[in-house]
């Protein structure tokens, strides 16, 4: 198919072909951060879209300089794949649906004991650059959503194996083909959101020198609301697995909304990832829409996309659309079954239509795009089986 990397300007780079097709607003807010103070290198990945002033989608890589609205407001969002004990012949639909219904807790602050533990030894493991003890009311005042999914795309979608591309490869993360697997998509929800408030109050979108105080601060919040998100996934995991009573064990955990040290051939400096799922970190999985495919991926690190990867398909329509577009065409109860047989349990409305699956682009082309840069490599295709966003509308989006 040829190779889909497009040179836009000096220091900026799109991974797309000419099948996939990129929002103009798009490319200029990538040429937009392009244009920032330090900025090195941007790169545009396939499932890029419009964001609020930045893309989504992109990499960034600036050699001295912070740039905390490009990370955003939900810092450490991420995917964490789990393998069931669960036959996928064996689901009972109505048995599923009914359970994760009647647990409304999943739906529910988790800040307890167990939820802090986890916490507390999620930083002692990993806590390079998170000043001790620090935050404890910013931590306490987050706590009601922790261990929550959250609204917009984020979700727990339970799926099966469709595909396998590459066999030894499947096999060799010790996989199988008959269970059922969890995908959790969530970050560091309100915590995120207080960090990035408190940043932007005293900086505006500025940047910060990386060797200042003021950076130093930034990336301790940072990275404590890394730990945050990815002990919330484990939460929210844990949680929908025991209202089935199944048991899991996790397969991959991977964060998209970041900024890290970089070194890469000449490169170096700080990249800076807004829905761009990392390549240098063992297999990712990227997902498509409700009602499209999943494709598990064998990342293939390139200096040519800033060792990064799509995170899913990429919104083709703005929230505000969707219900014009598609209410005439489908009633409610319609959205909670897709065509591919699996279910949607989501009792916010407004959701269901914003998140549709013809709100987003083709997530085969987008992979399509990333194989034929030589980005990474097929291990498997996967459906879905259920996805649960929120069976309480009152909390979803809180």
């Amino acid at each position: 198919m040829g190779n889909p990397i497009q040179v836009i300007a000096d220091n900026v780079r799109l991974v797309a072909s000419g099948r996939n097709w990129i929002e103009g607003d798009a490319i200029e807010q990538l040429k937009h951060v392009s244009r920032l103070p330090n900025m090195a290198e941007v790169v545009g990945l396939p499932d890029l879209h419009p964001g609020r002033g930045y893309p989504i989608g992109a990499a960034c890589l600036s050699p001295d300089t912070l740039y905390p609205a490009l990370v955003g407001n939900d810092i450490g969002c991420g995917m964490a794949l789990y393998a069931t004990d669960a036959a996928a012949r064996k689901v009972k639909h109505d048995k599923w649906e009914k359970a994760l219904r009647q647990k409304a807790f999943i739906d529910q602050a988790d800040w307890s004991d167990e939820g802090s533990r986890r916490l507390a030894d999620k930083v002692e493991q990993q806590g390079a650059g998170i000043e001790e003890n620090m935050d404890g009311a910013l931590l306490q005042s987050c706590a009601h959503s922790f261990g929550t999914i959250g609204g917009g795309n984020h979700f727990a979608e339970f799926q099966s194996v469709k595909t396998i591309h590459d066999a030894a490869l499947f096999e060799e993360q010790g996989l199988s083909r008959g269970i059922v697997y969890l995908l959790v998509h969530s970050g560091s929800r309100g915590l995120g959101q207080q960090i990035l408030r408190g940043h932007v109050d005293q900086y505006g979108h500025a940047g910060l020198d990386a060797t200042t105080a003021a950076a130093a601060h930034y990336l301790s919040q940072h990275n404590l609301a890394l730990r945050w998100a990815e002990v919330n996934r484990e939460l929210i995991a844990a949680r929908i697995c025991a209202a089935l009573g199944l048991d899991a064990r996790q397969v991959l955990d991977i964060n998209h909304n970041l900024v890290e040290p970089y070194t890469a051939a000449a490169q170096s400096g700080w990249l800076h990832r807004k829905g761009v799922t990392p390549a240098d970190q063992g297999m990712v999985m990227i997902p498509g829409s409700r009602g499209s495919a999943s494709y598990l991926v064998q990342p293939l690190p390139s200096p040519l996309s800033l060792n990064s990867l799509a995170h899913g398909a990429g919104r083709k329509w703005v929230r505000a659309e969707c219900a014009g577009r598609l209410k005439s065409k489908y009633q409610l109860r319609e959205l909670q079954r897709t065509a591919l047989g699996s279910r949607v349990i989501c009792d916010d409305k407004a959701l269901m239509y914003e998140e549709a699956p013809e709100a987003y682009k083709s997530i085969d082309i987008v992979v399509s795009d990333l194989v034929d840069a030589g980005l990474c490599r097929l291990i498997a295709e996967f459906v879905p089986v259920m996805t649960y966003k929120t069976a309480d509308q009152e909390r979803c989006c809180k």
